[in-house]
């Protein structure tokens, strides 16, 4: 695989495992009992975009590591994957 390949599959991994990190530790105003005038109270009440990114960068690093291992070590590839489903056709 090249750098190229590489660097693309970790981006896609990465924006997916964004939506999946965010939530995490999401505290509202609602929760804290301080809602800000003119905001909802189920929005964020101390938002750290740094944690997110670090967060979404760590369990990104793992999801590649893993798809690394199974595609280029262990020599798995995506119809392998389709392959442990039954047909049901």
């Amino acid at each position: 695989m090249s750098f190229g390949t590489g660097f693309a599959i970790y981006f896609i991994i990465w924006w997916l495992m964004l939506f999946v990190v965010l939530p995490f530790g999401h505290r509202s105003q609602d929760d804290e009992a301080e809602v800000t005038l003119g905001t909802v109270s189920s929005a964020p009440a101390n938002f750290s975009l740094w944690k997110v990114v670090l967060r979404t960068t760590v369990v990104s690093a793992i999801v590649f590591a893993v798809y690394m291992t199974l595609t280029e070590y262990m020599g798995y590839s995506i119809h392998d994957v389709m392959a442990l489903f039954p047909d049901f056709a």
